[in-house]
């Protein structure tokens, strides 16, 4: 095996050896390099050997550098390999129900065990390899992010449309008996995985605590598109109070006889029960917010903080419209008025706005498009609209349908701020800092 080198940062300790782009890497300390998890794991020490393949042969290298510095070298994807696609066919897959013409990027169904470790992205374990099984336990790979969804073989082989789908289950018992920490979401759909169904993955994942860490359990997201796809519903809001007493009551249980909770309900559960979201300290580490478990709770202990900071304050009077998704709109609400009762003279206003792209079942913020805005917000009398930065993909330069911020502002003839999600920032934009 051999990974081709790409370019050299100058200076660097590889630069310095004089190892070049074209080069090859073929191992490091003597360990074979096929990825950026062997190359990463390997480089840290301060002492290395390495085999660089050239155009006249092979060469041994040796170098020093400081412990977990990087050698310097570049390769043509981060990964240094494809980036492993998912070979299940999920009935609640959200890709599947993207609409057409979109960028391309947003129907690659990944599933890669190397971005769970690197990005915290979540896996299904069904197309990990027995290579890639042994070496996350050899290099103690952990935390790793897993999609469970139930616990049920025969059940989740349906719900996945793979027939290997149960069998990758035993991979939970092997990683936690090698030490391996995982964080697990259960994604539940009405009349499939919920009822006795969770009752039976919440005991079976809290059999493998400590080293299962977390469980979150999510709500599936229906959009518009789902023509010729397994027929899924939303949960009623009767439904998403039974899984509220369910997760609640096996938390309380758990945290009496472990310590912790190990099992928390995301917010869209409670916003869908018209219940109140629980306080921060309910969720403990807040290892699940990524599948937007203690968001709002977490946003509201930030903002309150960040009110009580500083006597010193002024607030910006310019007219304002503070954007959101339909779910989270009344929890901004709430900041915003608790902002008024600080600062009397703030002229701010939350806007839901109602995804008619994916369609209306779908109201987290993060899916909200720059058309919608568009659509939303003509003719709303404001100088200045506040966007949360979760409406935007990584790079922060454009939405879903690939209208940019800057295009967005011209549309209005406002000016447009992104504010990242939290609530230092949030008091921050309000106030216009």
């Amino acid at each position: 095996m051999a990974v081709t080198i790409t370019g050299v940062v100058p200076g660097s300790p590889a630069a310095k050896k004089r190892i070049h782009s074209g080069d090859r890497l073929l191992s490091v300390n003597g360990q074979p390099i096929v990825d950026v998890l062997d190359y990463r794991f390997y480089e840290v020490e301060e002492r290395l050997t390495l085999e660089v393949e050239t155009q006249k042969g092979v060469r041994v290298v040796k170098l020093r550098k400081p412990e977990y510095e990087d050698i310097g070298l570049e390769f043509e994807t981060y990964l240094m390999d494809k980036q492993h696609t998912c070979r299940n066919n999920c009935i609640f897959c959200f890709i599947d129900q993207m609409p057409p013409g979109m960028r391309e990027s947003l129907y690659f169904k990944d599933d890669d065990s190397r971005l769970s470790f690197l990005f915290g992205n979540y896996i299904t374990l069904t197309n990990l390899s027995e290579h890639e099984i042994e070496r996350i336990i050899a290099l103690h790979i952990t935390p790793i992010n897993i999609s469970v969804h139930t616990t049920n073989p025969e059940l989740r082989c349906r719900m996945m449309n793979n027939r290997f789908a149960g069998d990758t289950l035993q991979l939970l018992k092997r990683f936690a008996d090698a030490g391996i920490h995982m964080c697990c979401q259960l994604v539940l759909c009405p009349g499939w995985n919920d009822g006795e169904e969770l009752a039976r993955s919440m005991r079976d994942l809290a059999a493998l605590a400590p080293q299962v860490e977390s469980v979150a359990v999510v709500p599936v997201g229906l959009t518009k598109y789902r023509e010729g796809l397994t027929p899924l519903r939303p949960f009623t809001a009767e439904e998403a109070e039974r899984v509220l007493e369910a997760v609640h009551a096996f938390g309380d249980e758990q945290l009496k006889k472990a310590g912790s909770r190990l099992i928390y309900p995301a917010d869209e559960w409670y916003i869908k029960a018209g219940r109140p979201i629980p306080e921060a300290a309910f969720y403990e580490e807040m290892s699940q917010l990524e599948n937007g478990v203690g968001l709002t709770a977490l946003l509201r202990s930030q903002f309150e903080e960040a009110m009580e900071d500083g006597d010193e304050i002024s607030a910006c009077t310019a007219d304002t419209v503070l954007v959101t998704g339909v779910a989270a709109a009344p929890i901004l609400e709430e900041l915003v008025q608790r902002a008024r009762e600080r600062l009397p003279e703030l002229r701010v206003r939350v806007q839901a706005i109602t995804n008619n792209f994916f369609g209306d079942t779908i109201t987290v913020a993060g899916l909200v498009t720059g058309g919608d805005l568009k659509a939303q917000l003509q003719g709303v009398p404001c100088e200045r609209v506040l966007i949360p930065d979760v409406m935007l993909r990584h790079e922060q330069d454009r939405f879903l349908d690939d209208v940019t911020p800057e295009e967005l502002a011209t549309a209005l003839g406002v000016s447009v701020q992104i504010v990242p999600a939290n609530g230092y920032d949030l008091w921050n934009a309000l106030r216009g800092e």
